[in-house]
């Protein structure tokens, strides 16, 4: 990188200093930990001594094992691509208006979360429920290892509440699943026949209407004829980067489809079920009556106060999913 004409290749360049990056971000968190080693072993000989010391060296414990356990969750996102960014889909399923207004608010949590993090946030399409929420929708987030922290939330979300659009009160359960594709580099080879097995289709994206109506058919939807994967983008006016952006979720797509069943190949090898593409299962159940929790339905975590949870806070699920599949690799 030092190299007076490493910048003349832009594209390599960029190439270079992103591997550069995924590097640094396993070796850095190890080498802290080895720095942090060395001074705990200076403690200690000054902690036999100075009370002072000692309580410094139990403040200094508690820091390291806690920098431990990242590095040991990191240690879960061994895949290339679990340091990618990461598209998130969400649809509605059974239960009308209700599961419509349920996807939205999942799409909700997903954002609180990346906004927690720092991550940035891009919404690719959505379309609108009849009367409230929405029927689908797909997100972009971006930043390290995002991939690798929500490839556990794939699946069917389950909500079970009383319903605000039943006039009579009633307790209703609501479904919507949950997607997770990671966003892909250049670095990464996805076989793709775009002359005849992609039929690309556009249409006019819908508006906020007045001077904001769209006039031409800026929406790109693409079908992957031989897996019938079909992905959509509308949030640019330009066809142009609508269709750029579909491709590069449809090669996303294509590959975590490869990538499951990898997974599922090497966990029948082991004699188990893959924990990745979890078709018609629940993923987690969000109550919020007659009690208030919400529990994986895979890990058995639960949390008593939903809000916090709906508003973002689900590291604790995305963390527990991850060392669960650690100690399941174990076993």
């Amino acid at each position: 990188m030092n190299a007076t004409d490493f910048w003349d290749n832009q594209e390599s360049a960029q190439a270079t200093v992103a591997e550069m990056q995924r590097l640094k971000a396993v070796t850095g968190p190890l080498e802290d930990l080895i720095s942090s080693g060395e001074d705990m072993q200076v403690l200690m000989e000054f902690a036999e001594e100075d009370a002072d010391s000692a309580v410094e060296l139990e403040s200094a414990v508690k820091e390291l094992q806690l920098a431990v356990d990242r590095v040991e969750l990191q240690a879960t996102m061994a895949e290339p691509e679990d340091v990618c960014g990461a598209y998130v889909q969400v649809q509605a399923g059974e239960g009308g208006t209700d599961s419509a207004d349920w996807a939205q608010m999942l799409l909700r949590m997903y954002a609180r979360w990346a906004e927690r993090r720092g991550f940035k946030l891009e919404e690719i399409d959505i379309s609108h429920g009849e009367e409230a929420g929405i029927r689908n929708a797909t997100i972009a987030i971006r930043g390290e290892y995002v991939f690798g922290y929500l490839k556990g939330e794939t699946g069917n979300h389950r909500l079970i509440r009383i319903s605000p659009f039943d006039s009579a009160g009633r307790r209703h359960t609501a479904f919507a699943a949950v997607d997770i594709s990671p966003e892909l580099d250049d670095n990464f080879e996805v076989e793709i026949n775009w002359d005849s097995d992609v039929r690309e289709d556009t249409y006019r994206a819908g508006g906020a209407g007045g001077q904001h109506v769209n006039k031409t058919d800026s929406a790109v939807r693409l079908t992957h004829g031989p897996s019938g994967v079909v992905v959509q983008c509308q949030n640019e006016r330009s066809q142009h980067k609508n269709r750029a952006t579909a491709r590069k979720m449809l090669q996303a797509k294509l590959y975590q489809m490869e990538m499951e069943k990898r997974d599922a190949e090497l966990s029948a090898k082991r004699g188990s079920k893959s924990k990745i593409g979890f078709g018609g299962q629940t993923v987690r159940n969000y109550v919020l009556h007659p009690d208030q929790y919400v529990k994986d339905a895979r890990t058995a975590t639960k949390v008593g106060n939903p809000q916090p949870v709906l508003d973002g806070d689900i590291d604790t699920f995305l963390e527990a999913f991850l060392r669960w599949t650690l100690s399941s690799q174990n076993n």
